[in-house]
């Protein structure tokens, strides 16, 4: 990786794309620091350090935003609203055949699709900077707290107008920002602030490891955390490398004075095909039950929705569970997307290739139909359980971590990607044509 850097570094092109990547990432952690009008940005700084008054939810979103959330930010929302309009936008090209119909149109298609999901980031901005805000005017639902706005009666309507509009506008904003290192940086934008903003927790975390291992005397959990944290590395390294490859062969045929075909090649399939996607959508998916538990008051004795909603708090079984199972759906999801057995086959038969013992047509889309089926369950069920792993060990070890392992996931998923698109990017520039 260190290699791939230096090397890239000497292209001057690549060079102004990764300057300009940091640049953005720059942007994107100064927003994440400048406050929002009309909120208590000390009440907020001091829940998110007191670990008994700070709900999941405000974990999450503090993890995601790389502590924008407890500076009460403009970008405190940072890139949920998007995250969250893609998983809907991509769930409704399956439903509406409007959206499959764009899907399938190639680089236009893909603008519509994008134009969607925009209008979809700012409604869903819109929501849930809403909901923030009743989040903030609650007190996180701590009773004690009262609230984490600076103003109270009639001003609070329009503190409500200011708070809305710049979480809103700030989500947009992060938006177009990734779009911008899409455009002109190196990766993908959204997943690059993604990870500037986990890697930013970086420092709060060893922290916290060197108190637990200090000062609480939990060496047996800490060092066990190290050792998790180091083989999850690891191991999303070795995954994604992983690939099941189907021999093909290729028939010889005589057009005119020459021959073609005889060779003998292979389809390969990745074991990981879909990346931390599926990691980030389900952690994004299950984070909505405690967003909204998050903003109700507690009442004596708990209504039985709060008590259906406190199932999915991050260190219970019940999230675990329905957190391993929505991994390896949209796993799947994702495979049935990237991959069409059918059409597969059918590229086959056009070009006289042939999977040996395997006859052309129907035969064919089955055999690569159940190797999919196998490959995209192995992948996805090592995928789930290295991201409860973190919930278990927390448990037994009693130290919050539930969170650690999605994080790291992705940043590990989201650094191979770059590096990959690095050498990409190097490769082009560096290929010989025929005229050279």
């Amino acid at each position: 990786m260190l290699e791939t850097l230096r090397n890239a570094w000497k292209v001057k092109d690549i060079r102004n794309k990764i300057l300009f990547t940091i640049l953005i990432i720059i942007i994107f952690r100064i927003g994440s620091i400048i406050p929002v009008p009309y909120i208590d940005v000390e009440a907020l700084k001091s829940a998110a350090q007191d670990t008994e008054s700070t709900n999941q939810f405000f974990s999450y979103l503090s993890i995601l935003t790389g502590g924008g959330l407890e500076y009460g930010a403009i970008f405190a929302m940072s890139v949920t609203p998007y995250i969250n309009s893609s998983i809907i936008v991509q769930l409704l090209c399956v439903a509406i055949p409007v959206f499959e119909r764009w899907q399938k149109e190639g680089e236009e298609g893909q603008k519509k699709l994008a134009q969607v999901t925009r209008y979809a980031t700012i409604l869903l901005a819109l929501i849930q900077g809403i909901a923030f805000f009743f989040y903030l005017k609650n007190g996180g639902g701590n009773s004690q707290i009262g609230s984490y706005l600076s103003v109270s009666g009639n001003s609070v309507i329009f503190a409500a107008f200011v708070i809305v509009l710049a979480f809103t506008a700030g989500s947009a904003l992060v938006m177009w920002l990734g779009e911008q290192i899409d455009a002109k940086g190196i990766g993908n934008g959204i997943s690059i602030l993604l990870f500037a903003g986990i890697l930013s927790r970086g420092p709060q975390a060893f922290s916290a490891l060197y108190g637990y291992f200090f000062k609480y005397k939990q060496y047996f959990a800490v060092i066990a955390i190290i050792v998790v944290f180091l083989l999850v590395i690891a191991f999303v390294v070795w995954m994604t490398a992983a690939e099941r490859r189907i021999p093909v062969q290729y028939a010889k045929r005589v057009v005119g004075n020459k021959m073609y075909g005889g060779q003998n090649t292979h389809i390969p399939i990745k074991v990981n095909m879909s990346g931390v996607m599926p990691i980030i959508f389900a952690s994004s998916i299950l984070m909505v039950p405690t967003m909204i538990l998050g903003f109700m008051r507690v009442t004596n004795p708990p209504s039985v929705f709060y008590k259906i909603l406190s199932l999915f708090s991050v260190q219970g079984v019940f999230y675990a569970v329905i957190y391993f199972l929505l991994i390896i759906g949209f796993a799947y999801f994702y495979a049935t997307i990237q991959f069409n057995p059918v059409e597969m086959a059918n590229n086959l038969r056009k070009n006289g290739g042939a999977i040996p013992g395997i006859r052309p047509g129907k035969p064919t889309t089955d055999f690569i139909s159940k190797i999919l089926s196998r490959i995209t369950l192995m992948g996805a069920v090592f995928l789930s359980v290295i991201a409860i792993l973190p919930i278990v060990i927390g448990n037994v070890g009693q130290i919050n971590i539930s969170l650690g392992g999605t994080s790291l996931l992705i940043m590990v998923g989201v650094a191979l990607d770059t590096v990959r698109n690095l050498e990409s990017q190097m490769m082009m520039r560096h290929y010989k044509g025929f005229l050279d």
